[in-house]
């Protein structure tokens, strides 16, 4: 409630009154005759004339369904030109941790349309499988194909049959230029009706950015566990995040932890990571993709290094397929899905899936040690096995990690690349493939071709 005993005129029916902006905070800390407030928006505009009024209550979100297809500010207030949000309820932005005992274990499939993330990492329903980029590489561009693309296969509804997907897409300390990018994709392909955006830009004040991703993270669970939503959370840039509590320890004059960062970073960000998940007796699931900028491409940096203790893997956005024009380019030997092996097999994706991706990841391995020994005796003095492990390195790049940002491949069309890539291959080199699936899905017109080679 707001109140207000600035009336300055009454004409008739009308009241005019005087009415200065509002700000929300919280209180940080308290001693003698002192507080300390944390302003959301920033103290622009705020001079020692301004009146403060304690709510005895935290920071609330209002959630509602009605939510899905709106773009909201980094402090969760309408800025597409829509009507005022009419919410359900108002939720605390810091939520309640999931009882481990209450938690159901993820283990069912989620497909995002990116070859090297559906067959290689597969995402799982309930995870969070961050994605470890550099600056100036496209992370943006994958961060959107996997809003747009990402659902649940039709054979994969089960108990949860009748379920909904959503995206929410948490942006912050993003340029302007990459919001209206954000903006255009959403409108253009129509993914926006099943989403909410949250943007908090790069000139937006540090201390609202750190409610940005707890608001996003609200929204979800509301969806999720009251509604029956199966919910992708795309948190992007979390390194932006990280700097802005770095700027506000620093205000805050905290003793600083390793390279200047808030010894409680861990902490603070294991309660955004861990709220991901699903719940024993709910239809619906909370599952993150979480972005972040490596400083320096270093995964050593504080922030990917903690973030790899925290989530289940990790995606790497490759420097060197970029330069190649792979796109996405997307690195799977460093690359790892925990939960992979949880996502996958039979009445999930297919039986093979496992031992196709086990034998690709090994193949692509031994072509890129093979690409080191070129450069120093050259591929003349290479067996024929070795030149065709190289071969098969470059086709798996060209064919399997290369698709573009527009491609939207289903699970069934990236096994068949793979086995196709596998054909090259004889078959006494598929030590990672149960027999019975080489009988049924090894490429009959590449074996064909190898025995009449021989």
């Amino acid at each position: 409630m707001k109140e207000y005993q600035t009336i300055t005129e009454i004409s008739g029916p009308l009241v005019f009154a005087e009415v200065d902006d509002v700000k929300r905070g919280q209180v940080l800390e308290t001693s003698e005759g002192v507080v300390a407030i944390q302003v959301f928006e920033g103290t622009d505009g705020i001079d020692r004339q301004a009146s403060v009024r304690f709510l005895g209550e935290t920071m609330k979100m209002p959630v509602t369904e009605d939510l899905l297809g709106r773009v909201l500010d980094g402090s969760g207030n309408p800025i597409d030109g829509g009507p005022d949000i009419v919410p359900d309820e108002r939720r605390d932005i810091v939520g309640a941790a999931i009882n481990p005992y209450s938690r159901e274990y993820p283990e069912e499939f989620i497909q995002t349309g990116v070859s090297a993330i559906d067959g290689m990492n597969t995402l799982v329903r309930g995870q969070k499988l961050p994605l470890f980029s550099g600056s100036g590489l496209p992370h943006n561009e994958l961060a959107l194909q996997i809003a747009r693309q990402a659902t649940v296969p039709e054979e994969e509804e089960g108990e949860g049959e009748g379920s909904e997907f959503a995206v929410i897409f948490g942006a912050m300390g993003i340029t302007a230029e990459e919001a209206n990018e954000f903006m255009d994709d959403f409108e253009r392909t129509g993914a926006l009706e099943r989403s909410v955006v949250f943007m908090n830009l790069a000139d937006d004040p540090a201390v609202e950015r750190t409610v940005t991703p707890r608001l996003a993270l609200t929204t979800a669970e509301y969806l999720a566990f009251d509604k029956g939503y199966h919910v992708l959370v795309i948190l992007t840039d979390m390194t932006n995040y990280c700097e802005a509590l770095r700027e506000i320890g620093a205000a805050r004059e905290e003793v600083p932890g390793r390279r200047g960062y808030p010894g409680y970073m861990y902490t603070d960000l294991a309660q955004l990571y861990e709220r991901a998940g699903r719940i024993k007796g709910t239809e619906g699931s909370v599952t993150q993709i979480p972005i972040l900028t490596m400083p320096g491409d270093d995964d050593t940096h504080p922030i990917p290094d903690l973030t790899g203790y925290i989530t289940e893997g990790q995606i790497y956005v490759d420097r060197d397929l970029n330069s190649q024009g792979i796109e996405p380019p997307i690195n799977v030997l460093p690359s790892l899905s925990r939960l992979m092996d949880d996502g996958i097999g039979e009445g999930l994706t297919r039986e093979d899936h496992g031992d196709v991706s086990d034998q690709l990841y090994a193949a692509y391995a031994e072509g890129e040690d093979l690409r080191d020994l070129v450069n120093i005796v050259g591929r003349e003095a290479l067996s024929e096995r070795d030149n065709k492990y190289l071969d098969f390195a470059d086709r798996f790049e060209a064919e399997f990690v290369q698709q573009g940002y527009d491609t939207n491949r289903s699970i069934e069309e990236t096994l068949e690349i793979g086995w196709d890539l596998l054909g090259m291959l004889p078959k006494e080199e598929l030590h990672r493939i149960d027999e019975e699936f080489i009988e049924e899905y090894y490429p009959e017109e590449q074996e064909a071709e190898a025995v009449e080679a021989e």
